[in-house]
């Protein structure tokens, strides 16, 4: 009797020794799962829509490819439970990630982040084209004027008005919402620069440093140079000197510009044309950046009145027209 207890007691501790084993194997089988990378050459993007479930996702990806085995994942969602309250959004998958990185990435709602540069020097109408194109971004027409009105600006003239930076988004965003932070933005920036400026500046309102701002960020091809091509047109202010600045002529002839300025363009009179008007024109003539801004808050003290390209980017800067005249014959007249 005792031989046959000791026989199934033996046989008891086999079984469960080996019942150990295979849950062991079964449980590093799972997990070893979990670490093994995503089956892709490259980065590609995921949607879980509302509803979806953990399993539909998992058919979802054996089905793309990016997995094998699905069952695989049922279990693992047996041990670790938690990692089935996916969220819903747009996600981006990378060849680098495990499974289990995947789904943590679905479980905290780490949806994939894009981005959007506006350059400075652009205008709206540049800017609307690029918004354009930036992917899973939704734009209503007339977007610029329509934030103008939620802040309350009943100007309807957005041109400038908009601050150049990078600004972040997540799928289906509304333009809106990002065009509002840049509108902010610039109206801290300007109402910075404006409380900062020098004493003298032949400028009436903060709006009038925004035109100046802008013309400044289109003729400036150096950093460098920024604050000395504020200063002259400073100095041509002051004095009741046109500007005549080719962009502000660019900027009225609108589509009709085709890359050269002829004599026609600049006798033309248009409100933009600054070799006709004194003073500034109506309104900027494109984005202003930061620094643009601060150039002309606190433009170098210069005796400059005018300044001609080199060609390079550039300027070669005079105080006197038969300065600035040698200066054109050699960077201008004699390139062709």
């Amino acid at each position: 009797m005792k031989k046959l207890i000791l026989i199934a007691s033996s046989t008891l501790l086999a079984l469960l020794t080996l019942a150990c084993l295979v849950g062991y194997w079964g449980y590093r089988t799972i997990i070893d799962y979990s670490q093994t990378p995503l089956v892709l050459t490259e980065a590609k993007e995921l949607t879980i829509a509302r509803g979806t479930s953990v399993h539909q996702l998992a058919q979802q990806l054996e089905t793309d490819g990016v997995i094998q085995d699905k069952w695989k994942l049922k279990w693992l969602l047996k041990l670790r439970p938690e990692l089935a309250k996916i969220r819903t959004g747009l996600y981006e998958m990378t060849p680098s990630q495990t499974l289990a990185d995947l789904l943590n990435d679905l479980v905290n709602g780490k949806v994939k982040i894009f981005s959007v540069t506006l350059v400075e020097g652009k205008t709206i109408a540049e800017w609307e084209q690029q918004l354009a194109n930036a992917p899973h971004l939704q734009l209503t027409s007339e977007v610029f004027s329509a934030v103008l009105m939620d802040q309350g600006d009943d100007s309807a003239l957005p041109e400038g008005k908009f601050f150049p930076d990078t600004y972040h988004y997540t799928a289906d965003s509304d333009a809106r919402e990002l065009l509002t932070q840049s509108y902010k933005m610039m109206e801290q920036e300007l109402a910075k620069a404006w409380a900062e400026r020098v004493p003298g500046l032949p400028l009436k309102s903060r709006y009038q440093m925004l035109i100046l701002a802008s013309i400044v960020e289109k003729e400036t091809g150096q950093a460098f140079e920024r604050d000395q091509i504020a200063g002259v047109f400073i100095n041509r202010l002051n004095l009741g000197m046109k500007l005549q600045t080719d962009p502000t002529v660019i900027y009225g002839m609108g589509d009709r510009f085709k890359g050269n300025i002829t004599r026609k363009d600049l006798v033309e009179d248009t409100p933009f044309n600054t070799y006709r008007i004194f003073g500034l024109p109506p309104t900027p003539i494109a984005a202003p950046s930061k620094a643009s801004l601060q150039a002309v808050s606190k433009p170098a003290k210069v005796s400059y009145l005018y300044f001609v390209s080199r060609n390079d980017g550039t300027h070669v800067f005079s105080t006197t027209l038969e300065e600035h005249n040698r200066a054109v014959d050699i960077y201008q007249r004699k390139k062709k």
